[in-house]
């Protein structure tokens, strides 16, 4: 295998933004796509979109290479190419090679799905056969042969297809199974599909099996409603017809790695005491134990429940040894959950325990660990953020937070003047956080270069930051900053470019306009979060400036933009994960933004969109 060919096969979005810019640049210089004839370069034949449907007629196996001019590992693998290419011509019968420079054959690269460079594919009779095995000549000759032979047939899918006539009666049965939520037109999910079939392939070579299965939303949208799928690709996990959601990665090893994890029990089993009492000591999270006669015990059953909805954010143990239940201090039917010695205080209990009756429900179960594994001010890390630290308001301490041996006694001193505080706002969140782990929060707040050994901020509701101003820090001066904040005498920080005159008919946005122009509830507005360096973007602005000329009589109705790299985005409903990002906010729900989504970013697509959630509209408009 080439060095560094994993690397070959990704593409970022940038990456895609410059094939499409040098498409469109390169577009006087396809004067040699002009005609059907093949040209041949080393042995290797050059396909384009305007011959390549010639060329395969009657074709039954030739292999493609899909490429681009300046990909290092195209360049690295093109001898090893060029001798496949020798070695097939002398085959009986001889078998094709070819190579499509992507980059210019647009059609043909997006026909076959493709998402980095190199990319292999055999077609057979047209239809394309993926090869991801080694990139040398041995192994993929012995590929192509194999699938030449006369008697080859493709290998069924290893992901099911579920429909109404067979969904329910499958995930009910199934012990676990993932099930993937797409629609044929996304890209996403045409990016995921290959990945998604090879892990199938592999779990279902597991003992027991781990089945994997699809089911195209836009077919099944009562099943899809069901669930509430709103996206795609939307996964989820079904326990004998038990719905979780599916948080782990999307690429083959890393979906087999994550459902192999999540096929085993939620919750591991205690014997000795010790194991318990290095978690207390040691620890860094809350230590939840569960304490029951046998696993028959019905109410070991209603926690493993409770478990499986939240085994991806927390750690679960059960025991059925009395020593470790007197160690807990509990009995049975009992779960506890522990504070490690680091984040017990005297304002709060070291741990808690929810007693099981016949009554006790699952939702329950999942609700006291919940509310009780945060400790009153514990210790929030990149690694735990998303799972402990969501609640708004939060407020947050950033200073050298380190537990070592060496420098707990400082760490210890500085939480002891957050604790003061805390105990007396419990309607706040409250978290201790090293500097250098939260660099980039603290340069957002303006807090890098504030010159003091302890720092505040406040997490506040709809994504709004609070910064407290620099001083040295004890608890009155705490306390006097979250009682300010607690009364609104505090002003959010919000990065912005200065307020623009706003002349033309795309209205600019920035941080300190957004709650004026975006949610300004006597108005619809439709809003692309953008980046300047983003192709994707500078292709979409003409169709966009034309699309708020054609909408510029309606005065209820606004088309902004916001570059969100030099602002803040205000408002944590208006999620910006890829350039662009389109929203429209209507007048009556602007906190509830209906996300634009596999349609055409053209004046006609961005219409049908528009016009469709509108609220405020005259009348609607067919045309410019």
């Amino acid at each position: 295998m080439l060095a560094g060919d994993k690397e070959g096969k990704e593409e970022t979005e940038e990456d895609s933004d410059v094939d499409e810019d040098e498409d469109e640049e390169d577009d006087g210089d396809e004067d040699d796509d002009d005609d059907t004839e093949v040209k041949e370069e080393n042995g290797v034949l050059i396909l384009t979109d305007n011959n390549y449907d010639t060329f395969m007629e009657g074709k039954d196996t030739v292999l493609v290479e899909f490429y681009a001019p300046w990909c290092g590992h195209c360049k690295q693998f093109a001898p090893e190419y060029e001798k496949i290419a020798q070695t097939l011509k002398e085959n009986d019968p001889p078998i094709p090679v070819a190579k499509v420079d992507a980059t210019k054959a647009s059609s043909l690269a997006s026909k076959f799905e493709v998402s980095g460079y190199p990319t292999i594919k055999i077609l057979k009779n047209g239809e394309a056969v993926d090869y991801d095995g080694e990139r040398t000549e041995k192994a993929i000759v012995a590929r192509v042969q194999e699938v030449a032979h006369p008697d080859w047939k493709p290998p069924p899918e290893a992901t099911l297809v579920l429909t109404k006539d067979n969904f329910d009666e499958t995930v009910n049965e199934a012990d676990i199974i993932l099930v993937e939520f797409y629609a044929p037109w996304c890209g996403h999910c045409k990016q995921l599909a290959p990945e998604y079939e090879k892990a199938a392939k592999e779990l279902s070579q597991r003992s027991p099996p781990i089945p994997l299965a699809k089911v195209d939303a836009t077919v099944e949208s009562e099943i899809a409603s069901r669930f509430g799928v709103t996206g795609y690709p939307t996964l989820k996990i079904f326990r004998k017809g038990k719905v979780f959601d599916y948080n782990g990665p999307r690429e083959k090893y890393g979906i087999v790695d994550h459902m192999s994890e999540q096929a085993g029990p939620p919750s591991k089993q205690v014997q000795a005491v010790k194991q318990v009492q290095e978690l207390i000591k040691d620890g860094d999270d809350a230590v939840i134990v569960g304490v029951f006669s046998s696993e028959q015990d019905a109410a070991y059953e209603i926690y493993i429940e409770a478990c499986n909805a939240l085994r991806e954010d927390f750690t679960f143990r059960h025991t059925f040894t009395p020593e470790v239940a007197k160690l807990l201090k509990a009995s049975l039917g009992q779960i506890v959950i522990v504070q490690p010695e680091k984040f017990r205080s005297k304002y709060e209990p070291a741990s808690r325990t929810l007693t099981m009756k016949d009554s006790t429900s699952v939702s329950e179960v999942e609700e006291f660990f919940k509310k009780h594994v945060i400790p009153l001010v514990g210790h929030r890390k990149p690694s735990n953020d998303a799972k402990r630290y969501t609640k708004r308001p939060l407020v947050v301490v950033y200073y050298g937070v380190d537990f070592s041996f060496d420098y707990r006694k400082a760490t210890q001193f500085w939480r002891s003047k957050v604790l003061e505080v805390a105990k007396d706002f419990p309607e706040y969140a409250f978290a201790i956080a090293d500097e250098e782990d939260f660099a980039d929060e603290l340069k957002s707040l303006g807090l890098s270069e504030s010159g003091e050994e302890v720092n505040v901020g406040i997490l506040g509701e709809g994504g709004k930051k609070f910064a407290m101003e620099p001083e040295e820090l004890d608890a009155e001066v705490l306390r006097d900053f979250v009682v300010a904040f607690k009364k609104g005498k505090v002003k959010p920080i919000i990065k912005s470019q200065p307020v623009p005159k706003n002349k033309g008919p795309v209205k600019v946005v920035v941080g300190k306009t957004f709650d004026q122009i975006v949610m300004d509830s006597k108005k619809d507005v439709l809003i692309e979060f953008y980046a300047p360096w983003c192709g994707h973007c500078k292709k979409l602005e003409p169709d966009y400036l034309n699309l708020a000329k054609k909408y510029k009589g309606e005065k209820n109705l606004v088309i902004a933009k916001m570059d969100t790299t030099a602002n803040d985005v205000p408002n944590e409903n208006y999620k910006v994960e890829g350039f662009p990002t389109i929203y429209f906010a209507p007048s009556d729900s602007k906190q509830s933004p209906v996300k634009f989504e596999g349609g055409d970013r053209t004046v006609e697509g961005l219409s049908k969109f528009l016009e469709k959630h509108a609220t405020t509209l005259s009348q609607k408009r067919d045309e410019l």
